[in-house]
């Protein structure tokens, strides 16, 4: 398990990570999503021990990563951006991570590059964008690490390739019981294979959930009233963001219940519609709450 306790961390002048407390068990695929500057590299630095916190603690089975080579041997890594030395090749690569890590396996590397294809006789400057990623991803998952943590690891990639990345992280769950950590704007792909799921938001993690529990709880209720909508439900705890378009108007609730629902009919709503969101909608609409001061969004800015 991985324990994140209170963690902050500060980067020049800015707070970057605000007193985060996380825990993700063992085995399964762990999504993390987020706007840009939200915070999502900057913890995975923290969680791969390259970045020390100011405050907190990172606990990887109960022990500390930072400055811990023990703990880092289970740890893969792939980096959004992957700085290897350029004029290396890439049997050099192997040799370079058969020296770092003791259960890096060549013959594992060798039955992942029939999958991926990258000639290794091939200098790393040679190498696209998406051939890097797809280095990056055969070295690390090479040593079997017990913890696999990905930022951006489909970033350019084609769609065949992402295809076998997401068949490799479930197949490396189902055999050895991987722990995969996984942040990615492709948000239809987490939907679809990630078991929890984590929205981080200026700093702080906001939500913490199930996929299928983040769908149950957070919903866009199309709404009829008998004459105006009451200005105090923008106001309500579980109400995130109240959208109108004429006479229609969608309240987005991060709480759904139907406590809720009986709630809006005491206020004079006649017709109430559950509506189901995407994992990118939660994400633009945990956004935008708080940012708009508790104001209905208007016909114009309706997402």
């Amino acid at each position: 398990m991985i324990e994140v306790n209170c963690l902050s961390k500060t980067l020049g002048e800015k707070q970057v990570l605000k007193d985060i407390d996380l825990k993700i068990s063992k085995k399964g695929i762990f999504g993390l999503v987020g706007e840009n500057g939200a915070g999502k590299t900057s913890l995975i630095k923290c969680l791969t021990g390259i970045y020390k916190p100011e405050k907190g603690s990172v606990l990887f089975d109960g022990k500390e990563v930072f400055e811990n080579p023990l703990v880092k041997q289970k740890i893969g890594y792939v980096a959004d951006q992957n700085q290897y030395f350029t004029f290396y090749k890439i049997k050099d690569m192997v040799s370079l991570y058969k020296m770092a890590y003791p259960s890096f396996s060549e013959e594992r590397f060798e039955q992942l590059n029939k999958v991926f294809t990258i000639p290794k006789d091939r200098r790393i400057k040679q190498l696209s964008k998406g051939m890097k990623m797809r280095l990056s991803l055969m070295l690390n998952l090479s040593f079997c690490p017990e913890y696999l943590i990905l930022d951006e690891p489909t970033s350019g990639l084609d769609p065949l390739a992402k295809r076998e990345v997401f068949r490799l992280l479930l197949e490396e769950v189902e055999e050895r019981s991987t722990t995969v950590i996984i942040s990615s704007h492709h948000l239809s792909d987490l939907e679809r294979f990630c078991d929890e799921i984590a929205i981080i938001k200026q700093g702080h993690i906001q939500y913490v959930n199930s996929v299928d529990g983040i769908k149950t709880s957070m919903k866009k209720l199309q709404v009829v009233f008998k004459s105006n909508i009451p200005a105090e439900i923008s106001t309500w705890d579980d109400v995130m963001t109240v959208e109108s378009i004429g006479r229609v108007h969608y309240i987005i609730t991060k709480r759904h219940s139907e406590e809720l629902v009986k709630r809006l009919m005491s206020k004079g709503a006649m017709f109430v519609e559950e509506i189901d969101l995407s994992l990118e909608d939660m994400l633009i609409y945990s956004i935008k709450e708080g940012n708009e001061n508790g104001r209905f969004v208007s016909e114009a800015s309706a997402v």
